[in-house]
């Protein structure tokens, strides 16, 4: 390894020490960024595990509504992002102004407002229940059922929750554009080149895609599947950092990773813009950081409270 790249790493490692930090890193974040960080994980359970630590600042390498999360669940705790233009297409397909109009142009629906993580802390704040994809159904279970449901933003979510729990809901109709690529074709054809291998999808993945799919379940459930399945060739269908992760958690298993009809794997525009160096300034300056308006973030955090509740 170059000795710029070990400097950097080291210096990273100076200022996080120096600023009594901690160093968050998703699992679509690239391999020498999950290698540094402290914690490497999906978006919730790392704001969780940051709340656990007794450190004044969060560099949270992943994407906006992800460290919008953490301050939510540490408000006194500073919490920065490498590069404040590392958003989400599913966080952009639902615009907080536009669910508050649209609430309130159908105010006589009184909807049941369910939120996939995967937005902003304005649409937190307009809902009554957080999900995550983990655990969807046991929430959509538990919405009363004398009220319609809206689930936002992830469509696809949303018709694979309806598919195993039988809940009509209405479907806000947004998309993450990664997990979109992926095409009954790509996928059928990565099948049909290692016919022994068993197929592990999102649910953010369309229909035809799921169908292909042998499990179809969360991140942190695609781990121990991945650990666990009785085969050694295991096609994953998503963004491709987290293939870095699974690779050192199932060494013994050939992870292939599922392909899109343009290339061999999928990334994430938005999570591949955070690198050592954005890492580093971050640190160093304080900034980016995420602010959030008190009233935001308290009507944000009682869904999050209520899911967490209702997940017990």
């Amino acid at each position: 390894m170059p000795s710029a790249a070990l400097d950097l790493k080291d210096a990273i490692l100076r200022l996080k020490k120096e600023k009594n930090a901690v160093i968050l890193a998703h699992n679509y974040q690239t391999g020498d960024i999950q290698d540094l960080a402290d914690y490497v994980g999906d978006s919730l359970g790392l704001a969780f595990r940051a709340k656990e630590t007794d450190a004044d600042v969060i560099a949270f390498c992943g994407v906006h509504f992800m460290a919008e999360t953490a301050k939510i669940v540490n408000p006194s705790k500073t919490v920065v992002l490498p590069d404040k233009d590392a958003g989400c297409s599913l966080e952009e397909s639902c615009p907080g102004p536009e669910l508050e109009a649209f609430l309130e142009a159908n105010r006589e629906k009184n909807y049941y407002v369910i939120a996939y993580i995967n937005c902003s802390a304005h649409v937190k704040a307009l809902c009554d229940v957080i999900c995550t994809s983990g655990n969807a159904v046991r929430i959509v279970e538990q919405a009363p059922p004398d009220r319609p449901i809206l689930f936002v933003p992830d469509a696809n979510l949303g018709s694979w929750v309806m598919e195993q729990t039988g809940r009509k809901m209405d479907l806000w109709q947004g998309s993450c554009y990664v997990h979109v690529e992926f095409t009954r074709n790509s996928i059928q054809t990565i099948k049909d080149e290692y016919p022994d291998a068993l197929v592990v999808a999102h649910p953010e993945c369309t229909e035809a895609v799921r169908l292909l799919a042998d499990e179809v379940c969360s991140t942190e459930k695609m781990v121990s599947f991945c650990k666990n399945a009785p085969v050694k060739n295991i096609i994953v269908v998503t963004e491709s950092g987290m293939l870095h992760r699974l690779r050192k958690e199932a060494p013994d298993k050939n992870l292939i990773a599922g392909p899109t009809d343009r290339c061999a794997c999928a990334d994430c525009r938005f999570m591949k813009m955070n690198t050592l160096e954005k890492l580093h300034d971050c640190l160093e300056k304080l900034e980016p950081q995420v602010i959030l308006p008190e009233d935001i973030r308290s009507r944000a955090e009682a869904p999050l409270l209520r899911m967490l509740e209702q997940s017990k």
